[in-house]
């Protein structure tokens, strides 16, 4: 979990967003648009629950 979770200096938690490693994101699939790809880029903060079950999981 470690890996897929980034940790900012003040705590926050941020993920990649879904669906980033399939359809020509990376692969030569069926091509995606750049508008798409663009908006896949960055990452993006969990939301409350999730926040709960990640900290938990990453013994914070």
């Amino acid at each position: 979990m470690g890996k897929r979770v980034k940790v900012t200096s003040k705590g926050k938690l941020l993920r990649q967003k879904a669906g980033r490693k399939s359809g020509a994101s990376f692969a030569s699939q069926p091509l995606r648009s750049s508008r798409k790809r663009r908006a896949l880029t960055g990452d993006v903060e969990f939301s409350g629950a999730e926040r709960r079950r990640v900290r938990k999981m990453l013994g914070r």
